[in-house]
């Protein structure tokens, strides 16, 4: 077991040179982009790839504006056992005559763009145009979740995990279930099946509530594991006795085997080789389901980022195998669906969910930066009058009946502590104001040739992230 760890040590510090030095001529990128589910993903990754290769609208990419962008073109993406992010069928689905969201992340992916860059200063016509690549990796905020479950035994996440969902309606079920169970007994197979499916049943049932604490993120997303002891688990109480072949030591043996087989591969192949980082947030989601959503996305975005490791890369620190995030992005998506006179409160409030992390990751050396945003703009902004007042609302196409309306989400506080503090106070709904929010699908559109398709703060968001490196 130890000579195992050396030898992967070593051979990963030799693949840290190896890339390093080929860098040197052709430097490379790694953003991750990831975020919990219905936080749009795949649409910021297709719309940051249309943007970067038809750039009129990208005016805030100081590159793009200064003329050092010659051209950027899509390429095969290095790891070759990666499928590719599947770029023209999710841009197909948006800009198709009938317009659609795309499908979800469902598997790791990855993209690599290359940018043909125009030197600037005296040498810049001595040394000729050089290249960078960017390679964005995509993968489901389920299997983000499970990071978090590094550090924690499986008594500790059993424990949390019951108290937590113990008032949820969606998890009555399953409480019932496994408060029945006696885990002191030897372990019954058929019984382990049943807390495990029942189990998953809630995690299903409460994403669609909105909920974000969803841990063990592969059972939302089995894949090829679908089946498996790895994934036939479940927290259970604790019993007076846990003796050898008991339920209870069953149940520790799978997750202790999830974390060493499932989440430790994920971080140690992918999650921690990443230069920059996006993490999406649908805070308009949470504000709209109530305070107890809120806190429950503070608390998950919490736990998320602690698992980063946030400074500034250099030379020691790569071959050493410590790579660490340099910059990462907090995006408060859907900003579409507000007002533009709202979109200072939505991302005070983004930033106020994430105080104490960014503030660690700050202390750290990573630079940070909060925005609101929309990685694909579906509707226009109107104002309308209500009892002889003027109000602010979007119009756009409702995503159920395709038919046009226009909305007003509410009126966001400008103090973000009128969302945090009934938030963390456990409050069940807003008792000073009311949030709601329409699904609005795609709209339809046509792109002038140059244009990629509208969005908001997409540039400033890509000027953050790679603006350096342009």
């Amino acid at each position: 077991m130890v000579l195992s760890t050396i030898t992967d040590g070593i051979t990963r510090s030799v693949e840290s040179v190896g890339t390093r030095i080929s860098g040197i001529f052709e430097p490379s990128l790694r953003l991750g982009v990831t975020g919990l589910s219905g936080a749009g993903k795949t649409v910021f990754i297709t719309s940051l790839v249309a943007n970067l290769l038809d750039r009129g609208r990208m005016t805030q990419l100081v590159a793009q504006s200064q003329g050092r962008i010659e051209t950027v073109v899509l390429q095969p993406q290095p790891d070759m056992t990666l499928p590719r992010f599947d770029y023209e069928n999710h841009l197909t689905a948006l800009l198709g005559d009938a317009p659609r969201w795309p499908d979800s992340t469902r598997a790791i992916s990855e993209l690599r763009l290359s940018f043909r860059l125009r030197p600037q200063g005296f040498f810049g016509g001595l040394t000729g145009p050089t290249t960078l690549h960017l390679d964005i990796v995509d993968y489901p905020g389920e299997w983000l979740l499970d990071l978090s479950l590094l550090d924690k035994s499986y008594d500790t996440w059993a424990e949390e995990t019951l108290a937590r969902i113990s008032k949820r309606p969606e998890a009555a079920a399953f409480l019932a279930e496994a408060r029945a169970a006696d885990a002191s007994l030897p372990l019954d197979e058929p019984q382990a099946q049943s807390l495990a499916a029942s189990f998953t049943a809630y995690l299903q049932a409460a994403r669609k509530q909105g909920w974000s604490d969803l841990t063990p993120g592969r059972f939302l997303l089995p894949g090829d594991l679908a089946g498996s002891p790895v994934l036939t688990f479940a927290p259970v109480p604790r019993p007076s006795t846990q003796g050898r072949g008991s339920l209870w030591r069953e149940m520790e043996r799978r997750f202790d085997a999830y974390k060493s087989k499932v989440v430790k591969p994920f971080f140690r192949d992918h999650f921690a080789r990443i230069d920059r980082q996006v993490v999406l947030m649908d805070v308009l989601g949470a504000i709209h389901q109530g305070p107890r959503a809120v806190e429950d996305l503070r608390r998950t975005m919490a736990e998320i980022l602690s698992t980063f490791r946030p400074g500034i890369n250099g030379w020691l620190t790569s071959l050493l195998g410590g790579k660490r995030v340099e910059k990462i992005l907090f995006a408060a998506t859907k900003a579409d669906h507000l007002h533009h006179h709202q979109h200072p409160q939505l991302t005070a409030i983004a930033e106020a969910l994430l105080s104490d992390a960014k503030r660690r990751a700050d202390f750290s050396g990573a630079k940070t930066m909060a925005l609101s945003m929309a990685s694909l703009r579906t509707t226009v902004e109107d104002t309308v009058q209500r009892d002889g007042t003027p109000l602010d609302v979007v119009r756009g196409r409702l995503l159920a009946t395709g038919k046009q309306a226009a909305m007003h989400a509410g009126d966001l506080p400008s103090d973000p502590s009128r969302i945090l503090a009934p938030a963390r106070e456990g409050a069940e709904r807003w008792l000073e104001a009311e949030y709601g929010l329409m699904a609005f699908a795609p709209a339809r559109m046509t792109l002038k040739p140059g244009d990629g398709p509208p969005h908001i703060r997409l540039d400033r968001a890509a000027e953050f992230l790679i603006g350096d490196m342009l």
